[in-house]
Parts: structure tokens; C-alpha cells; sequence
């Protein structure tokens, strides 16, 4: 059985910073790309970022470029975001997808992803 499973969100002030985590389970993910997606209450799962297979290219959406960094380590088969610079705003319920992706434009689909995690709450304080 799959699992994904999302670590490392919490409670930080404006300007901070948290990494969050996503090990997955069940099978190996060597070869799929892995991503961040966020869903903010009232509001649609937005992508955050992505990375290919062999961590080598990644994706962020325009917002987060030079504040987040996304890399993987497949022999721990465990994807992780690094969020600095946080703002307010990106307070929410962030998920970690996984999903074999072959083309540069579905990076950012959510619907392309096959397996999701439980999610991780991040908030950012004034």
C-alpha cells in the first residue's frame, strides 16, 4: 500500500523559515516526479513546486521562486521543500503528490499526480 507521508509544518512568524518533509512508502518512487501543492481555507489546491525523477530540474510557481527549494533523495525516497521568507499569506494545508509525469506542463497539474499525502498545516503569523 502507498503512503505518503507529509512532516514539518507548524506555527512560524513572517520572514521565517520550515522544511518540510514527505516520505514515501509502499514502493519506490525513483522514477516519478514528486511535488507540493498548498490549499488555503476558502480557496483551491494551488501547485508550489515540483521535481523531476532524478532531481535534477525543477518547478515553482512564480511566488515562491528564490524563497522555497524543492530536492529529493531517492534513496530515502523522500521529497522536501525548503520555505524561507515566509508570508502570511501562504498560510495553509500543504500536500506532497507523487506521479509519473513526462511532460513539462504537467508538472504543475494536480490531476497528473497518482498518489497523495494527508497534508501538513503551515501557518504564518504578522
Amino acid at each position: 500500500q502507498v503512503q505518503l507521508v507529509e512532516s514539518g509544518g507548524g506555527l512560524v512568524q513572517a520572514g521565517g523559515s520550515l522544511r518540510l518533509s514527505c516520505a514515501a512508502s509502499g514502493r519506490t518512487f525513483s522514477s516519478y516526479a514528486m511535488g507540493w501543492f498548498r490549499q488555503a481555507p476558502g480557496k483551491e489546491r494551488e501547485f508550489v513546486a515540483a521535481i523531476d525523477w532524478s532531481g535534477v530540474t525543477a518547478y515553482y510557481t512564480d511566488s515562491v521562486k528564490g524563497r522555497f527549494t524543492i530536492y529529493r533523495d531517492n534513496a530515502k525516497n523522500t521529497v522536501y521543500l525548503q520555505m524561507n521568507s515566509l508570508r502570511p499569506e501562504e498560510t495553509a494545508v500543504y500536500y506532497c503528490a507523487v506521479g509519473r509525469i513526462l511532460y513539462e506542463r504537467d508538472y504543475r497539474r494536480s490531476g497528473e499526480y497518482d498518489y497523495w499525502g494527508q497534508g501538513t498545516q503551515v501557518t504564518v503569523s504578522f
